[in-house]
C-alpha cells in the first residue's frame, strides 16, 4: 500500500517563519508562498514594505517548482540556455525563488519567494526548506 504524504498548515507556517526569519536578518522585505502538491496556495505571508506584485510572482515561483517537480531556477538555466521554446509551456514562471517541497522522496509542496533578487529569494525559499527538515 502507498502511503500519501501531504503537507500541513503547521509544515507550512514553520517553513515561512524560517524564511521570514533569513529575509528579515538580511533586511530583506519579501512574499513566501507555500502552495501543496497540486500548486494551491496553504500559506502567503508579504512583509511590510514588499512590492505587491511579487504576491502574485511568489505563487507563481512556487507554482512552477511543485508542477515541473524542480526549482524554479531550472527552469531559468533551460530559457537563458537558450530553449525558449519551454515559454510555451502552460504555468511556467522561469525565475529562481521556487523550490520543491519533497519528504520521503514524494512532492508534498513548494515554497516560492518574492521581493529581492532572485537569488535571494533563493536563500529565503532554502531556509524555509531547511526548517522543515525535507
Amino acid at each position: 500500500m502507498l502511503k500519501q504524504l501531504a503537507l500541513s498548515i503547521e509544515d507550512a507556517r514553520k517553513m515561512a517563519a524560517a524564511g521570514r526569519a533569513e529575509a528579515q536578518k538580511n533586511g530583506w522585505n519579501v512574499v513566501i508562498a507555500i502552495v501543496d502538491d497540486g500548486g494551491h496556495l496553504m500559506y502567503l505571508e508579504r512583509a511590510d514594505g514588499t512590492q505587491k506584485a511579487s504576491s502574485v510572482i511568489a505563487q507563481d515561483k512556487a507554482r512552477t517548482a511543485i508542477m515541473f517537480r524542480r526549482p524554479s531556477k531550472a527552469m531559468e538555466d533551460v530559457v537563458a540556455g537558450g530553449r525558449i521554446a519551454v515559454m510555451a509551456l502552460n504555468g511556467l514562471t522561469p525565475i529562481e525563488g521556487g523550490l520543491p517541497i519533497v519528504v520521503e522522496g514524494q512532492f508534498v509542496g513548494a515554497i516560492g519567494v518574492s521581493g529581492v533578487q532572485s537569488h535571494q529569494d533563493a536563500q529565503v525559499a532554502k531556509a524555509g526548506i531547511d526548517a522543515l527538515g525535507a
